[in-house]
């Protein structure tokens, strides 16, 4: 799926099912929610937390689908091309960071 079809399926489903897109204000802090509960995995996974019990059932793919949902539930209301943003993105790292990353020796030991 191209992230302007992901968009546009996210915008539908939003208006017909969902009824409405929740304010941006609310739907900034249900992904800074998204991101907590990724984080939470992610310590438990590849860090240095143990699982608890009620965390034993959660997907990582599901909790990274979730802060994408809402990612783009934003760009929608906020009039943002994410394609065009992330070319955009493309374009300045490629410009600022072209050789900072090669050039740095903690990445290269």
């Amino acid at each position: 799926m191209e992230i302007k079809e992901a968009q546009q399926q996210v915008d539908h489903w939003i208006k017909t099912v969902g009824v409405r897109y929740f304010s941006e204000l609310t739907n900034m802090a249900i992904l800074t929610e998204e991101v907590g509960e990724l984080a939470r995995i992610m310590a438990r996974k590849y860090g240095d937390q143990s699982f608890k019990e009620s965390d034993k059932h959660k997907d990582l793919a599901d909790e990274m689908a979730d802060v994408l949902w809402v990612l783009i539930c934003l760009a929608n209301q906020t009039g943002v091309d994410l394609t065009e943003a992330l070319q955009k993105n493309f374009e300045k790292k490629n410009i600022r960071d072209a050789n900072r990353h090669k050039d740095n020796p903690k990445l290269n030991s």
